[in-house]
């Protein structure tokens, strides 16, 4: 009986070496993935940066034209409008995405 209790021992150390040899490889494709997707993340933040930088910058050469054309007054709303459509365009974009 002593060989038959020794290969169930050997069956049950067989697997959990492969269980833990699965749980290696998989925490090293996790690895991995967290990795990409950390990449990927950083990239998106800087470029969502760089577009509200650009934005800023469009709205407010906007501003500096139309300024020499009207009042300041008249420039702010204009340029304010102008903000406020591309804001609504974005999130009904948004929108149309999520849904």
């Amino acid at each position: 009986m002593p060989n038959c209790r020794e290969a169930g021992l050997n069956r049950l150390a067989d697997f959990l070496i492969a269980v833990a040899d699965l749980f290696e490889a998989e925490g090293r494709a996790l690895r991995r993935a967290l990795a990409r997707v950390g990449q990927g993340l950083g990239l998106a933040a800087v470029a969502t940066v760089l577009a509200a930088a650009g934005m800023g910058l469009l709205l407010w050469a906007l501003y500096q034209y139309l300024e020499t054309v009207m009042g300041p007054a008249t420039t702010a709303l204009v340029t304010g409008l102008a903000t406020l459509f591309a804001a609504g365009v974005l999130a009904w974009t948004a929108h149309r995405i999520t849904r």
